[in-house]
């Protein structure tokens, strides 16, 4: 549903009906992932694709009856080489689509215009009086809204696993048992499907320089939407940074002040010059973001932290600031500079130590957030990048 919520808006605004159809559930070679969507109008336009052509004429008829019936109905397409006049896949896989006319998405739009996480569970097989009922969970401390109309043991139990993928940002289907455990499809099962959408985290990298263009490289591998800025227009172009999803020639304070930043904004400062980064670093270690990391050398380190200091600046605020950035890998290319600031990133992120996994014990992955920062105090020979 999220890719076609421009003309789902639309449609709510001019209070134009329409049923919304969505892959569920796939297996084998299928054309397009769950959550694809196909939408039609109570008028006949549609909007979307779910299968890239094989079966969209069947599902906008699915569709255009859902609106008529006001029933939602669940519809598996498959491998149709058999009957030349069936209606199913041509690549041999399978698709469970859901139709549901009339959704409530304004919820759902709503979030997606604020560019804030959220994650819609509907329930796609079941009992037919509870077939398309709706829960919008909203990522924080933001209440859920709707229903899907079971017993308190079993929306107690989709609303924290909701909750949980929204937070890895992945949907899926889930199936329950009246009791809230997970099961296996039965007759008294009801099974749910949830699309979980969390913006892409902003990672903006201060400084047009050779580095940062490395930076901007690993910002995007690693799924951040990337901003480079830098006041001198010479060097912030977009022929230098055509990896970056912007390029802002402002002041970096300025334009720090300008923007809205969360919990998960990177923020790396690499352009080691005072003018630049003091006033930009005393607004960046009072906002709530996740990481900020300095370019320099030790000595500029300190030269730094004494005029924030003077700036008023406390001690804790100064420990949230990674300088000189990144791990201690004994990079010296700017590649290499990009590999350390990334695995630092992802240390403090994670929770991990930052030492090699042959020297540790315990898990391997780490889900929690934690801090590597005793890590890179206690090592003697930690260096720049």
């Amino acid at each position: 549903m999220f890719d076609i919520v421009p003309e789902l808006t639309a449609w709510r605004a001019q209070g134009t009906r329409f049923a919304l159809a969505t892959v569920v559930d796939v297996a084998g070679s299928a054309p397009r992932l769950p959550g694809a969507a196909l939408a039609v109008s109570a008028d006949g336009e549609a909007v979307g694709s779910i299968s890239g052509g094989c079966v969209e004429g069947a599902v906008y008829e699915l569709c255009s009856e859902a609106l008529e019936s006001g029933t939602p109905v669940l519809q598996r397409f498959g491998y149709s080489d058999e009957d030349a006049f069936a209606v199913g896949l041509t690549c041999g896989g399978i698709i469970d689509v859901f139709v549901h006319p009339e959704p409530d998405v304004d919820a759902a739009v709503a979030a997606l215009a604020a560019r804030t996480p959220v994650a819609v569970a509907r329930v796609v097989a079941g009992p037919d009086h509870r077939l398309g009922a709706t829960l919008v969970h909203h990522g924080g401390a933001a209440p859920s809204t709707g229903s899907l109309g079971g017993t308190p043991a079993f929306e107690t139990a989709v609303r924290a696993e909701v909750a949980a993928m929204l937070d890895s940002g992945r949907g899926g289907m889930l199936t329950y048992g009246p009791d809230g455990r997970l099961c296996a499809a039965g007759p008294d099962t009801a099974t749910v499907f949830v699309e979980a959408y969390t913006p892409p985290p902003r990672m903006i990298v201060f400084g047009a320089i050779d580095f940062a263009a490395a930076v901007v490289k690993v910002g995007k591998f690693l799924g951040y939407e990337v901003v480079v800025c830098d006041a001198r227009e010479v060097f912030a172009t977009r022929r230098r940074f055509p990896d970056a999803d912007e390029v802002v020639v402002d002041w970096p304070h300025r334009y720090l002040d300008s923007i809205e930043v969360d919990g998960r904004t990177v923020l790396c400062v690499l352009t080691h010059d005072a003018k630049f980064d003091i006033p930009l670093l005393e607004r960046a270690l009072r906002l709530p973001v996740a990481y900020v990391g300095a370019m320099g050398s030790r000595r500029t380190h300190e030269t730094r932290l004494e005029k924030l200091r003077a700036l008023g600046l406390t001690e804790a605020e100064l420990s949230r600031l990674r300088s000189p950035i990144g791990l201690d890998l004994g990079a010296r290319t700017p590649e290499e500079t990009a590999v350390a600031v990334a695995a630092e990133i992802i240390a403090h992120r994670r929770g991990g130590s930052g030492a090699p996994l042959s020297v540790t014990e315990g898990p391997i992955h780490h889900d929690g957030k934690g801090s590597i920062q005793s890590v890179i105090r206690t090592s003697p020979d930690h260096h720049a990048a």
